[in-house]
């Protein structure tokens, strides 16, 4: 039998896998909690655009945004209203 055959290689690369996931186990979970985050400022942006409440300050529903607000919470929010409100000026 082949040392280097095909069926030996799997349990390596499980192994070299779970090594991976162990060490990086932080930044992994933040990378998750950081997209989750961000996929529900961006639900929020298309419901604040879709509201119509303040069109003067409607903010696009885009990736950019959805990141601020998914960094930064309601700091973000308000960062992106003040550069919105800057762009008038």
């Amino acid at each position: 039998m082949d040392v280097l055959s095909w069926g030996n290689l799997w349990p390596g690369a499980l192994l070299f896998g779970l090594l991976l996931l162990l060490i990086f186990q932080k930044p992994i979970k933040w990378l998750l909690r950081l997209l989750l985050r961000s996929a529900a400022s961006l639900l929020l942006l298309i419901l604040w655009g879709s509201s119509g409440l303040l069109p003067s300050l409607a903010l696009g529903a885009n990736c950019f945004n959805a990141l601020t607000l998914g960094l930064l919470g309601a700091p973000g929010f308000g960062l992106l209203l003040l550069f919105r409100w800057l762009s008038f000026t």
